[in-house]
C-alpha cells in the first residue's frame, strides 16, 4: 500500500492565504502606541506563517509554483493597502517634499513649520484642534488658543532624503489626485515592491537559481509592512539595488557600467544602498573593471544633486548631521546601538571596532567574492553591518531581505525579524543595549548555526552529493 501523501499546491495555497490574513489582521490593528506587545506577537505570527508558506512552496513543481509565487506577491502586497500608515510617519514628509516642490520650492530650505510654506498646508498633514489629540502628531508654535500640529516627524528640521527620493516624490505628488492623502505613496511603493519581485525572477532564471527564491522578498511579511503599507522609500532604492547587481554580474564594460548606474541611483534615494559596492567590485583584478562601476555609481550621485544644489538656498544634506546624532551612531553609549559589540567591548572601543570589522570584511568580500554572484558578497556586508550596528528602524532590512532572495541564505532573514523586534517592543522595554543584544543575538545565533546544520544534513545517507543552499534544489516537474 503506497503512503498517503499530503496535495503540495493546495498545502502551498491555504498556508498562502492564511500568510495574506494574518497581514490584514496585523496591518489593521493600531496598537503601536497603545498594544506594542501585542503588534509584535502579530508580527511574529506572519513571520511564522510566511516560514510554512516557503516550506510549503519548496515541494510544488516548478511549473506551478511561479504563477503561485505570482499570484501570491500581488496579494501579500495589496494587504498593506488596507489601513494608513501604521508605525511610521516617514511617508508624511514624502508628501509634504513632492507637494512644496510642485509648488517651485526646494524641498531642503525649509523646514515643516517654517512661515515660508504655510500657504501649502492642509488639514491632513497639518490639523488643528481635537485633531492633535493623537500620540503621533507633533505641536506646531505659535497656535495661538486652538492647537495646530502636523502629522510629520521632526517639523523643525530640513528634509534628509536625497535627489532620487525627492524627486520620486515629487512625482507622486505630481500624479496624484487631489485629496488622495497616503494612498498615492502606498500606491507606489506597491508597485515598486513588485518591480522587485519582477527583477528578481528575471535575475534568477538568468543565472540559473530557482525563481522561487523571489518569494524570500514577495511574500515576506516586512514588504507589506515597511514598504507598501509605510511606504518607506527604501523600496526603490532596493529596485535600483537588485537591478544594479543583476547587470554588475554580467560580463562586459558596458553592462557593467549600466550597473554602476543604478547602484548610484540607490545611493541617491537613501544611500544606505552604498553597503553593498564591496560586493559588486568582488573578484575584481583591474583597475578599468573596477572603474566602469565606481565611477558611473559616483558621477550619477553628484549630477543628480547638482540641479537642488543650484535650487536650494539652503545646504542640500538637510538634517543627515542632525540625524547622525539623533540615533547614536557617533556616541557609542548612547541608545541601543552597536548592543552585540557593546556586551564584550568597552563603550569607547566599540566604533573602532566596528571600523576595522567592516573594513575587513569587505577587503574579504574584494578578494574572495564571486564576480558571477555580487550579491553573496553584499549580502555579507550588508549583514555584518545590521549585525555590529543593531540599528532599530525595521525598514532598513528591506535591502537585506531583497539580497537574500537573490542569495538563497534564509537564515540572513533573522536579522530582519530583529529589527522589528527592536522598533516595536521599544516602547515597551525602552531603547536599552539588552533588547538589541536579544534580539540581533539570537539572529546571529540563527546565521552560525544553519551552515552547519545544513552540512550536516547534506551529509546523511541518501542526502544527496552535496550541501543545497535553500531554493537551490532539484524540483519535480
Amino acid at each position: 500500500m503506497k503512503p498517503r501523501t499530503v496535495p503540495t499546491v493546495p498545502t502551498a495555497v491555504a498556508a498562502l492565504v492564511a500568510l495574506t490574513a494574518a497581514l490584514v489582521l496585523t496591518i489593521r490593528h493600531d496598537g503601536y502606541f497603545t498594544d506594542a506587545a501585542g503588534l509584535f506577537l502579530r508580527y511574529a505570527a506572519c513571520w511564522a506563517l510566511f516560514a510554512l508558506a516557503l516550506l510549503a512552496l519548496r515541494r510544488v513543481p516548478a511549473d506551478r509554483a511561479r504563477p503561485l509565487l505570482l499570484a501570491g506577491a500581488l496579494a501579500v502586497a495589496a494587504t498593506g493597502l488596507v489601513a494608513p500608515p501604521r508605525t511610521s510617519t516617514d511617508s508624511y514628509r514624502y508628501a509634504w517634499d513632492g507637494r512644496v516642490q510642485s509648488a517651485g520650492i526646494s524641498p531642503y530650505d525649509h523646514a515643516p513649520q517654517d512661515p515660508g510654506p504655510a500657504r501649502l498646508r492642509d488639514a491632513w498633514l497639518f490639523p488643528t484642534g481635537a485633531a492633535c489629540a493623537g500620540p503621533d502628531r507633533a505641536p506646531l508654535p505659535g497656535g495661538g488658543p486652538v492647537p495646530h500640529c502636523t502629522r510629520i516627524n521632526r517639523p523643525a528640521v530640513h528634509t534628509i532624503y536625497p535627489p532620487v527620493a525627492e524627486a520620486y516624490f515629487l512625482a507622486v505628488d505630481r500624479l496624484a489626485p487631489a485629496g488622495a492623502r497616503h494612498k498615492p505613496l502606498q500606491i507606489g511603493a506597491g508597485l515598486l515592491s513588485l518591480g522587485v519581485t519582477g527583477a528578481l525572477l528575471l535575475i534568477l532564471r538568468r543565472r540559473g537559481h530557482d525563481p522561487c527564491r523571489a518569494a524570500y522578498w514577495a511574500w515576506c511579511p516586512a514588504v507589506p509592512i515597511e514598504a507598501v503599507n509605510n511606504a518607506h522609500v527604501d523600496v526603490l532604492g532596493v529596485l535600483f539595488t537588485v537591478i544594479g547587481l543583476g547587470l554588475v554580474a554580467e560580463r562586459g564594460l558596458c553592462l557593467r557600467a549600466a550597473g554602476g548606474l543604478a547602484l548610484g541611483a540607490a545611493v541617491a534615494t537613501k544611500l544606505m544602498p552604498a553597503v553593498v559596492l564591496p560586493g559588486a567590485l568582488c573578484g575584481v583584478r583591474r583597475v578599468r573593471d573596477a572603474a566602469a562601476v565606481l565611477v558611473p555609481a559616483a558621477a550619477f550621485t553628484l549630477l543628480s544633486y547638482l540641479p537642488y544644489v543650484l535650487l536650494s538656498h539652503d545646504s542640500v544634506l538637510g538634517y543627515l548631521g542632525g540625524y547622525v546624532d539623533e540615533e547614536g551612531y557617533d556616541d557609542p553609549s548612547a541608545g541601543s546601538r552597536y548592543a552585540l559589540l557593546r556586551l564584550v567591548l568597552p563603550d569607547g572601543w566599540t566604533l573602532p571596532v566596528l571600523l576595522a570589522a567592516m573594513t575587513g570584511v569587505s577587503l574579504y568580500v574584494l578578494r574572495r567574492g564571486d564576480p558571477a554572484r555580487p550579491w553573496s558578497g553584499a549580502l555579507l556586508v550588508t549583514g555584518c553591518a545590521f549585525a555590529l550596528l543593531t540599528p532599530g528602524y525595521s525598514w532598513y532590512a528591506l535591502l537585506l531581505i531583497a539580497l537574500v532572495a537573490l542569495d538563497g541564505r534564509g537564515e540572513w532573514l533573522g536579522l530582519a525579524l530583529a529589527g522589528a523586534a527592536v522598533y516595536l517592543l521599544a516602547p515597551v522595554f525602552g531603547h536599552r543595549p539588552a533588547l538589541g543584544a536579544t534580539a540581533y543575538g539570537a539572529a546571529v545565533l540563527l546565521i552560525l548555526v544553519a551552515p552547519v546544520l545544513r552540512r550536516r544534513g547534506s551529509a546523511r545517507p541518501g542526502a544527496g552529493g552535496g550541501p543545497r543552499l535553500s531554493y537551490d534544489r532539484v524540483r519535480n516537474s
